[in-house]
């Protein structure tokens, strides 16, 4: 008979909690594991292999504008189930509570490096960043004021597209913040687009593309349908970095890609050119 015996593993006792959620994060590209601080202090950018990871619109507007100069426009302004879509009251109630936004785009008036600005960022945590009436109404009003207050217009686009529970009413919001954006260029002033990961549908096929300068983050995608679409009508075999950030800049659909950590800076010097002198709001 053996002087020792093997413990069971009942006998170790209660199996210890896991590790709390949102202590370390594992880059989806290159698999490193990051911890959370650094990932915060590098704006969700990875140690390894500089993957963007997503981030929600008050970190985004934390980044890009002047420290205490964000002024929110339309904080109470959220869409209506107009069309009676079948749990669409209760979709739209959770994630406000998920969020702590009312829709899925965060707009409001603001300073890059000083030049005056209203800024719109779309947060993919809100049914996918989905342009619905609210979204559509809160960029035009934001358009609207930086025409009249004569300000530069930065949109932060990400979304998966129009927002289906409102059907046409979705749609409609296309011509809406595009007719704004043309009066707002009449008025010879500067609209920044900004496209991060992923940029599709609707927003794509109107105010994502449609910036004097259209900027994209490294390795975003960008498009209007989805790759496995395009193939099955076409019937063609689509190069292997089609709708990425880079396919398109060398096809001439952005002018440049920006690095997060770089971009309120490019952003500061692309208005000292862009933003006509003694225009300030």
């Amino acid at each position: 008979m053996g002087i020792f015996k093997k413990r069971s593993i009942a006998s170790l006792g209660k199996k210890k909690s896991d590790m709390p959620e949102g202590l370390w994060n594992k880059c989806p590209s290159c698999g490193a594991i990051i911890d959370e601080i650094t990932l915060k202090q590098r704006h969700r950018v990875c140690t390894k292999c500089d993957h963007h990871f997503t981030l929600t619109a008050p970190d985004r507007i934390s980044m890009l504008l002047d420290v205490d100069s964000f002024e929110e426009l339309d904080p109470t302004l959220e869409s209506t189930d107009a069309l009676n879509f079948k749990g669409y009251t209760d979709k739209v109630k959770g994630y406000q509570k998920k969020t702590g936004l009312k829709d899925a785009v965060l707009t409001g008036r603001g300073a890059v490096l000083e030049h005056p600005v209203t800024i719109g960022v779309m947060d993919f945590r809100f049914i996918g960043a989905s342009m619905g009436s609210a979204v559509g109404e809160k960029l035009t009003r934001a358009i609207e004021i930086a025409t009249a207050e004569k300000r530069a217009v930065i949109i932060v686009c990400s979304s998966g597209g129009a927002r289906m529970h409102e059907g046409i009413l979705s749609l409609m919001q296309m011509a809406k913040t595009s007719g704004a954006l043309a009066r707002h260029h009449e008025a010879q002033l500067p609209y920044i687009s900004i496209l991060t990961h992923p940029t599709t549908g609707g927003v794509t096929a109107s105010f994502a593309t449609l910036g004097d300068i259209n900027i994209a983050e490294p390795g975003c995608m960008i498009g209007f349908a989805g790759p496995r679409v395009i193939k099955e009508t076409t019937h063609q075999n689509l190069p292997p970095d089609f709708q990425t950030a880079e396919f398109l800049l060398d096809h001439g659909l952005i002018d440049m890609i920006v690095p997060r950590s770089m971009m309120r800076e490019r952003i500061g010097e692309l208005l000292d050119y862009m933003l006509p002198v003694g225009k300030t709001a």
